[in-house]
């Protein structure tokens, strides 16, 4: 799903000159550099570690901020000149499906709810849009950057794409995005109406709640079968590594947090 590294730069390039709040995007290193695949960004102040952000006195202010400044940027990320950017892959929801499936099958273990989630989505999928955005594709908390006064930069765009803009708006609002402020949904700091309704004031396209809700229970579904793969890449031994076993026991929370979602959308 990753984009390469010159792609990346092009998007961030477009999102950028768009007005997107990113980092300014300055130069590729090239091969004669000899410092591998990359490129470089002027640095932006702020920090992305969520327990800082949730907790910590000097952030207090931001926190009022955050959930109106990521419906906003949100906006302008989806408002993206689609003839400014590069090549890139539309993905809808079926086929966001299919890979989740493909990646669920190659575990070879049962998986009952996320079986049952993905035939949820499968049977209630949104039709593709008739015109597509570019979504940022990991919009949540820890990559984007904040200071004293709110966001300065949204980070980390490898996985961007054409697609669904409330794609992004579902991925930040799924629990495990909350780092245990679980009763605020958009990210940890405010509510999902919220945060829609700094979209749209912000020139976002009108949200859906139904649609909403699907890519939320889609962004679940994602971060648990992830949380699985990390699993079983530390069983396997093909990685042995701490934080994959640690991420992998978090697969059970997200059964959880789907089997509430269904719950309350079925």
């Amino acid at each position: 799903m990753a984009i390469d590294r010159a792609t990346e730069f092009r998007v961030l390039q477009a999102a950028y000159r768009g007005g997107v709040r990113a980092p300014e995007p300055l130069f590729e290193l090239t091969a004669d550099d000899g410092l591998g695949d990359a490129y470089v960004m002027r640095r932006v102040a702020g920090t992305a570690i969520a327990r800082k952000l949730l907790r910590d006195p000097p952030y207090t202010a931001a926190r009022t901020r955050i959930t109106g400044q990521l419906g906003a940027i949100a906006a302008a990320i989806h408002a993206t000149d689609l003839a400014s950017l590069p090549p890139l892959k539309r993905r809808e929801a079926a086929d966001h499906i299919a890979g989740l499936r493909h990646s669920l099958d190659l575990l070879g273990h049962p998986q009952p709810v996320f079986e049952l989630a993905l035939s949820w989505l499968d049977r209630r999928k949104p039709p593709p849009l008739e015109q597509p955005v570019l979504v940022h594709g990991d919009y949540r908390t820890g990559n984007y950057l904040v200071d004293e006064s709110g966001v300065t930069a949204i980070l980390d765009w490898e996985l961007a794409h054409l697609g669904d803009p409330l794609e992004d708006l579902g991925w930040l609002c799924v629990k495990s995005w909350r780092f245990g402020a679980i009763d605020k949904p958009a990210a940890g700091f405010g509510t999902r109406q919220d945060l829609w309704t700094a979209y749209e004031r912000a020139g976002g396209r009108k949200v859906d709640a139904t649609r909403a809700h699907w890519w939320e229970v889609f962004g679940t579904v994602h971060w648990g079968i992830i949380c699985l793969n990390q699993a079983w890449k530390h069983l396997s031994g093909s990685i042995r590594s701490m934080e994959h076993a640690a991420i992998g026991r978090r697969a059970v929370e997200t059964e959880v947090d789907l089997l509430q979602l269904l719950k309350s959308g079925s």
